[in-house]
């Protein structure tokens, strides 16, 4: 019985987003935004693995991007992608990766200070039992610790903060603060901003002292859980077993989701590893890789994105050595995060879709959801989104 593995390489678009205009950083739209292309272009990339697949051709399918560096002769499966949800947002990308769609709008809050509305902080600041909150304003995650984190130490209270994601995030000290309280707390909160259509609370945990905090792996997502059943519910209502590997448990709310391994990019690298050698016949895992997002996109960093890629294509020998005949490993993105865009958020972009294991298959065009049938046809289960297996 046949084996799918589904990685999403977290932002790594691949610019070409046909409605691209109407998504911004800031003033700026998303028009002409491209994640892999535009870093190529900065810096130069050394990707034989995924370009042997056939990131090359899909770069040029999606964008008409030429004379990066790329082969465009692939040996693998690969296209490109488009959403159709409304939004750049991690959920969105990964709800629709798995065949659902977002049916609604999702709620954002306002770029003013203060970002939130003084009921919302009332709650914040009542459920962690302190006098007030910091922070209540878009940020960088990063950049509001460095500004706030030592006013946090001295006051206890907890930063409050979003981006234009629809997302409430709550970053303290893991130690001070406590790591425990700071995950009670956002859990606490969930059901409220779930109801305002925010797409998840996050919990930001940070160690250190003032002029060196640094964010820890321990973060936690308190997501919306998907309006229907995903690929995932019906890989497991056929009785297979589905492995979550990083942020997936918390995209999903551990709907269809067996088990979860978190950590560093690194220490999910060595998780997927393992599984890719000991995984039952007929499970799918689905794995998402983060730090090409969290640690690079949003901060503009551009060299430590393409180390990152780079790192990234440098491990894939040892997963396609551990594959079995029969097995899928598919290679996508949920959004783009192009380091060279305007501000520091997400852009709208189209996304590489690129597989081993079907030899040379140029599969065009697809949308999201067509991954998700695609996977489910590999596996013999039923479909009940709305793509169409490109397999």
């Amino acid at each position: 019985m046949a084996r799918a593995f589904l990685v999403v390489m977290d932002s790594v678009g691949i610019g070409g987003a046909p409605d691209a205009d109407q998504y911004f950083n800031g003033e700026v739209p998303d028009t002409g935004a491209n994640t892999l292309g535009h870093i190529a272009q900065a810096r130069g990339l050394q990707l034989p693995n995924l370009d042997a697949l056939g990131l090359g051709a899909a770069l040029i399918l999606a964008d008409g991007l030429q004379d990066v560096g790329f082969n465009a002769s692939p040996t693998g499966l690969w296209g490109a992608a488009t959403e159709v949800s409304k939004g750049k947002d991690t959920p969105s990308g990964h709800w629709e990766i798995a065949g659902v769609p977002v049916p609604f709008d999702w709620h954002y809050f306002p770029k003013t200070d203060p970002a939130f509305p003084p009921d919302l902080l009332a709650e914040i600041a009542a459920k962690a039992g302190t006098d007030g909150t910091l922070g209540n304003t878009h940020a960088s995650g990063t950049e509001i610790i460095e500004r706030l984190g030592e006013e946090h130490l001295k006051t206890g209270w907890p930063i409050a903060y979003t981006s234009v994601d629809s997302v409430l995030q709550i970053a303290a000290h893991e130690e001070a603060f406590g790591l425990d309280r700071l995950l009670t707390l956002c859990e606490a909160l969930a059901p409220t901003l779930h109801a305002m259509r925010i797409g998840r609370v996050i919990a930001r945990p940070f160690i250190g002292a003032p002029g060196g905090f640094t964010r820890t792996t321990n973060r936690r997502d308190y997501a919306v859980p998907p309006p229907s059943p995903t690929l995932c519910d019906w890989v497991q209502d056929a009785g297979r077993q589905v492995h979550g590997v990083g942020k997936i448990g918390d995209i999903f709310s551990m709907q269809g989701i067996d088990d979860v391994a978190k950590g560093s990019d690194a220490e999910l690298m060595e998780h997927l590893l393992r599984l890719t050698g000991t995984a039952v016949d007929g499970s799918l895992t689905f794995a998402n890789f983060v730090e090409f997002d969290s640690l690079y996109g949003h901060r503009r960093d551009v060299e430590g994105y393409a180390a990152h890629l780079e790192w990234f294509d440098s491990q894939l020998p040892r997963l396609f050595a551990n594959l079995s005949d029969g097995d899928l490993m598919i290679f996508t993105a949920d959004h783009g995060n192009d380091p060279t865009w305007p501000g520091t958020d997400h852009t709208r972009e189209r996304v590489p879709v690129l597989g081993w294991g079907l030899g040379e298959k140029p599969i065009g065009h697809v949308g999201f959801t067509d991954m998700a049938a695609s996977v489910a046809h590999h596996l013999g289960v039923p479909s009940h989104g709305p793509g169409t297996s490109f397999l």
